[in-house]
């Protein structure tokens, strides 16, 4: 079941504190209606009712899609705490083969959700968003921004001129701007893992960002 909470947050505008709720835990099955939320990250904005500034709440939330047999722990202070993580991962084994990843922000919530809900595998995603960056670095002429170190996320997946797409947003000079791969990078991603099963990390609550692409690139 989804549990919520209440909590008291400051605005970042006028630095008053209001009463807003916190999702402790949310279940897709019992609560359709908060995919949704997630997805576009509505869940995570309050409005301030003494100045209506639009503010984003940072707390920590598990988010359990039992459909779909995924959990998401959404820690904004990175720390794990071990006796709970093992007790809900061995709840999570007991009811079947679950993916069970963490994030460190609502942004990396949202894009795992859509991923996820997209049938893709996010360790090949992550993949894809490397070896379209090495791409685009090779092909690249003077005056163009080095995209190496910037954060692309998976948007939607499109049917584009008739070629089935993966769109990436990524920010640039100020605005969001789109990229479209083809779904054919996607599936060599997806078979460079299944050829090489050694790279795919073990454990509970896995970190799959870039960061783990880097380490497995690295070793």
């Amino acid at each position: 079941m989804s549990i919520t909470a209440t909590a008291l947050a400051p605005c970042s505008k006028c630095g008053k504190k209001a009463e807003i709720t916190i999702y402790k835990s949310i279940n897709t099955a019992e609560n359709p209606e908060l995919r949704e939320k997630i997805r576009n990250g509505s869940l995570f904005i309050w409005e301030c009712p003494h100045c209506g500034q639009a503010n984003l709440a940072k707390y920590e939330s598990l988010y359990h899609d039992p459909d779909g047999k995924i959990m998401i722990w959404l820690m904004p202070s990175g720390d794990l705490p071990e006796t709970q993580m093992q007790a809900i991962s061995n709840h999570a084994k007991a009811m079947g083969d679950y993916r069970l990843r963490r994030v460190e922000d609502v942004g990396e919530l949202m894009e795992k959700v859509l991923i996820f809900d997209a049938g893709l595998d996010d360790m090949a995603v992550e993949m894809c968003k490397y070896v379209t960056k090495m791409e685009m670095s090779a092909k690249k002429s003077a005056g163009q921004e080095n995209l190496a170190d910037t954060p692309f996320h998976f948007h939607r997946i499109e049917d584009i001129d008739g070629m089935k797409c993966l769109v990436f947003i990524y920010p640039s000079a100020g605005q969001m701007m789109s990229l479209n791969v083809g779904y054919n990078v996607y599936e060599d991603s997806l078979g460079i893992l299944q050829r090489n099963p050694d790279i795919i990390p073990q454990g509970t609550f896995l970190k799959i960002d870039r960061n783990w692409l880097a380490s497995v690139i690295r070793g």
